[in-house]
Order: C-alpha cells, then sequence, then structure tokens
C-alpha cells in the first residue's frame, strides 16, 4: 500500500538521529563528501536545470520530466518508482529491470510499471528508431557505456548518465549520489538528504559494533554471484560483494581474484581452498541456498564446505530490485547482512519492523508483514535476468 509522505522528512530525520546518538555521534555523513557537494545543479530557465551526470557531461534536461526511458542502468526503474511514488512516467526499460520487478514487491506496490515497455534495447542493442518515436525527454543510461551515450546524443536525445561503478561499488554512497542527481532533476521530490543522513546512519552504526573485531573473529564470505551447471561467478576485490563485505565485517572469501564484475570466474577447487563460513547467493541467478544443501547443480559436491555443514548459506533479498547492487533497499541489506553474519552483537535490530519503518517513513510506503517476508525469501525466478 503506498501512502502519503506527509512528514516523512521529520519521521526519517528522527530515525537517523537515533541511529547516531546510538554511537554517541555529533554528526552524520561524514565518510566522505556529501551528494549535494558533488553533484551540482544550475538553473539556466524555468523549466530546466543544467547538471553534470555521472559520465562528467553538462546536461540541459526539463524538470520533473513526464516520459523517461531508462536503458543499461539495471535497478534505476526501481529507483525511479520508488523515488517518484509511481512507474507512470517510464516509458520503457530493460527486460532485466521487468524481470525483477514482476518477482518482486515493485509490481505490487506499483501495478502500473507492468504496462512499460521492454523492447527498446537487450544488452547493448538499442532500436534508436523506436525509442526516438516515443519522444521521451530524457533517457537515463549506464554512464560507463560510452558508445551508447555517444548514439544517443546523435540521435537528438537528452541523455543523462548514471554511474553503477564511479564510487568503488560502495552501494551507499553511489545510491546517495542517484537520489542526489534525481533530485536536481526532480526538485518536487528532494529527499537526498534524507536518504544520506538515513543510511550514512546505518552504516556507522554498524562499523562501531565490528570494527573492533579481530581478524580470527570477522566471518569468511563466498557470494555467488551467478551459479549453474556451466559456471560459476563470484564477487572479487573488484564488485559490490567486496563492499558489502567490508561493510559488514566480513572477510571476502575471494579477495584474491582481480577480474572485475561478472568475469570473476571460480572452480570447486578454489572453493575448497577458501572454505567459506557463510555463503551469500544472489538474485542475477536463480540458484538457491537448498540447491547447495542438497548438491543439485551439475556434479559439484558442496558437503564438505563449511558454510555447507553449518547451514550458512543464504539468499540475497529481493526488495524493489536485486540487493546486490545500489538501491532502495541497500541500508536495509546492510542490517540484515549485520544479522545474519553477527546476530549476538545486533540485539537492537528487529528487521521486519526496521524495513516497515524505512520504507514507510522515507518513501510513504505501507509494507505488509507477507511483503516483507517474500523480500527476505525471494523466488528462483528474478534470477532470470540475461
Amino acid at each position: 500500500m503506498k501512502t502519503t509522505r506527509t512528514n516523512k522528512r521529520h519521521a526519517l530525520t528522527a530515525l537517523a538521529l537515533c541511529l547516531c546518538l546510538l554511537l554517541g555521534l555529533t554528526a552524520c555523513g561524514s565518510r566522505q563528501e556529501t551528494p549535494a557537494e558533488t553533484a551540482q545543479g544550475t538553473e539556466p530557465a524555468a523549466g530546466t536545470v543544467t547538471i553534470t551526470d555521472h559520465a562528467d557531461r553538462t546536461v540541459t534536461v526539463p524538470t520533473d520530466p513526464e516520459r523517461v526511458v531508462v536503458l543499461d542502468i539495471l535497478p534505476l526503474p526501481s529507483v525511479l518508482t520508488v523515488f517518484l511514488g509511481s512507474a507512470e512516467t517510464i516509458l520503457a526499460m530493460e527486460p532485466a529491470s521487468m524481470n525483477a520487478a514482476k518477482n518482486g514487491i515493485l509490481s505490487e506496490l506499483y501495478p502500473e510499471i507492468l504496462d512499460v515497455r521492454t523492447d527498446i534495447m537487450t544488452g547493448d542493442d538499442v532500436n534508436v528508431e523506436s525509442l526516438v518515436a516515443l519522444d521521451p525527454q530524457i533517457v537515463f543510461y549506464n554512464a560507463g557505456n560510452s558508445t551508447l551515450g555517444e548514439k544517443l546524443e546523435n540521435a537528438g536525445l537528452t541523455a543523462v548518465g548514471v554511474s553503477p561503478t564511479k564510487w568503488h561499488y560502495d552501494c551507499i554512497v553511489t545510491y546517495d549520489q542517484w537520489i542526489a542527481l534525481l533530485s536536481q532533476i526532480y526538485p518536487s521530490v528532494d529527499i537526498s538528504t534524507e536518504v544520506s543522513d538515513f543510511s550514512t546512519a546505518m552504516y556507522e552504526q554498524i562499523q562501531a559494533k565490528v570494527a573492533p573485531l579481530a581478524d580470527e573473529e570477522r566471518r569468511t564470505v563466498l557470494f555467488l554471484f551467478q551459479y549453474d551447471e556451466n559456471t560459476m561467478v563470484t564477487s572479487g576485490s573488484s564488485f559490490f560483494g567486496q563492499w558489502w563485505c567490508d561493510a559488514s565485517g566480513a572477510i571476502n572469501a575471494a579477495n584474491e581474484v582481480a577480474a572485475d564484475n561478472s568475469s570473476a570466474v571460480i572452480t570447486m577447487e578454489q572453493v575448497y581452498a577458501w572454505d567459506p563460513d557463510v555463503i551469500i547467493i544472489t538474485n542475477f541467478t536463480q540458484t538457491q541456498p537448498d540447491d547447495l544443501y542438497n548438491n543439485a547443480i551439475g556434479d559439484d559436491d558442496w558437503s564438505t564446505v563449511s558454510a555447507v555443514k553449518n547451514g550458512q548459506v543464504y539468499k540475497m533479498p529481493l526488495g524493489t530490485y536485486r540487493t546486490y547492487t545500489p538501491g532502495v533497499d541497500t541500508p536495509m541489506t546492510l542490517e540484515w547482512m549485520a544479522t545474519i553474519l553477527y546476530p549476538d552483537l545486533f540485539p537492537e535490530f528487529d528487521l521486519t519492523a526496521d524495513v516497515r519503518s524505512y520504507y514507510r517513513d522515507l518513501y510513504g510506503v505501507e509494507l505488509t508483514d507477507e511483503q516483507i517476508e517474500a523480500m527476505y525469501h525471494p523466488a528462483s525466478a528474478a534470477g532470470s535476468w540475461r
């Protein structure tokens, strides 16, 4: 159920303040420069704003646009929908984004997202003629895809680059920067300060508990980004999993793997050598914990791996999008990580209540118990994303 956002800023500020007070902090947001400092916009004329996008391009865009397209920045449709409280202004998006929407709670909260077109782009292949025919006011794209950015510009489209990697896979800072950029483009919905304050307070609260841990007290975590009978891809030192481990006080079992992104292919022999305490499976694969417990994938034998022997295999939550990446659910996913890794350190956390308050107070969304339960026990179908 969607509710009004009346008084949400006051409520969220109070939540963030409580987190800070738990730590004895005098201020939040001290980790690095704030999004407001790095994403300044200027207003050259009524109804437009000149921004610097994440590809460091200066772009003049209409404020509060009513027709936008989101291409290869996969979490952004969900972020934009929750940010605006509606998907009605989104004309088209990637099929992979739609699959997550259908198999998560996003389509329950905002059923209009199911009407968004998904035939404009598949992978790097963009149907420019169909895109132009939609007459979008803004086309959002992955800032790292400079070829696509040039193609959009050459077609006379107003393109805005959004980056998932510019901030070194730091999910909190990256989400802060996305919201800061959106808040410039949509000045009627500026929640950048609230988002940054809450997320930073959550990070600081967890760091205060896990930072003193000695190396031998830290859990070793192996991320399975993708896993089936043909391939096993983890998160090495250059992917989001490394940040999740650092932020939650864990050791990344695969931190010696230098290959970035989805190039970090590993073998069972490496898994045996690392012998992780915990295995976390993302929603970019259909594999579930039971598949490891039951040795259901190919000929791989997981029975001797500590995480499997001790029942410490988890599927990442599927909130309004796949939570391995930055997005709306990032601060609450960090709370989830902390509670599964070090439950004794965080008796103050009540995940169900905290998720409900977070969505209600910041985004005006009232989640049911069933929806929260579904977020933390996702089905396999969302893992089909290519």
